[in-house]
């Protein structure tokens, strides 16, 4: 099985503080690290390659440092990455681009995996997008990924029912978090990385027309967590009734 993941670097936005001030989410100096639905995405590709041996490929899309963070990846098991440092005010739009123009750089593949979102803005498009672009099926959010002879088969919860869906060669197919539990690398593991190859491949060595962004961002801010820390301490019937008073007034209830 030949294997791409992609996989984005962000921050940690468990570590992330906003200015009380202002209302901006404070970046400075919050460490990066790969997103963690990537890794669940990574995981399934190790296994998948365990059972039906393989290659192993992973892209990122980001700025330099982001290679530190592919030795991770390749650490955990991935045998080679792809690193494309995009251009100022990058998008969706030429984000995906990139990417499908290093996965057509690299030829033969079978599956594609991503995460089923970033932690950082989860929007759950560049999966889509990608298969959209090089016109394969995809599978969105799925906890299972069983490679058979000529196709995989996953399921995918939708609540009340789980779905399985069945599609052939070439797929794209995003992972949930749910689906695994990445793999901490051993010792040996992390120095046998230094051995794998990371690939920096310019922006005109994947896509020869110029990509511009279909999107711009005009601010980021954070959204104020206060607690009123209304305690009623009535009885029952009186508390429940101070409550639905006091929701119907912040338009909770209607």
């Amino acid at each position: 099985m030949n294997i791409i993941v992609c996989a984005k670097q962000v921050v940690d936005v468990a570590e992330i503080k906003v200015d009380s001030s202002t209302k901006k989410p404070i970046l400075a100096g919050v460490p990066q690290k790969i997103s963690d639905m990537d890794k669940n995405a990574l995981e399934e590709a190790i296994k998948i390659k365990e059972k039906h041996s393989g290659k192993i490929t992973v892209i990122t899309v980001g700025n330099p440092d982001a290679k530190e963070r592919i030795k991770e990846l390749l650490a955990m098991g991935a045998d080679e990455g792809v690193l494309i440092t995009p251009p100022d005010h990058a998008d969706y739009h030429v984000i995906a681009h990139l990417l499908v123009g290093a996965i057509r750089k690299i030829g033969t593949y079978d599956i594609i995996l991503c995460g089923e979102a970033s932690i950082d803005m989860f929007s759950g498009q560049m999966g889509p997008r990608i298969a959209g672009l090089l016109n394969i099926p995809q599978i969105t959010y799925a906890q299972t990924a069983t490679v058979e002879h000529k196709n995989v088969i996953s399921e995918k919860n939708l609540g009340e029912k789980t779905v399985t869906i069945e599609s052939p060669f070439p797929v794209l197919i995003t992972m949930t978090k749910e689906s695994n539990q990445p793999r901490l690398p051993s010792l040996m593991a992390i120095l046998a990385s230094s051995s794998k190859p990371i690939h920096e491949w310019p922006v005109s060595s994947v896509i020869t027309e110029p990509l511009i962004p279909k999107v711009k961002t005009i601010d980021i801010k954070g959204i104020p967590m206060q607690r009123k820390n209304i305690i009623y301490q009535d009885d029952l019937d009186q508390s429940v009734g101070k409550l639905v008073d006091e929701l119907a007034k912040v338009g909770v209830l209607r």
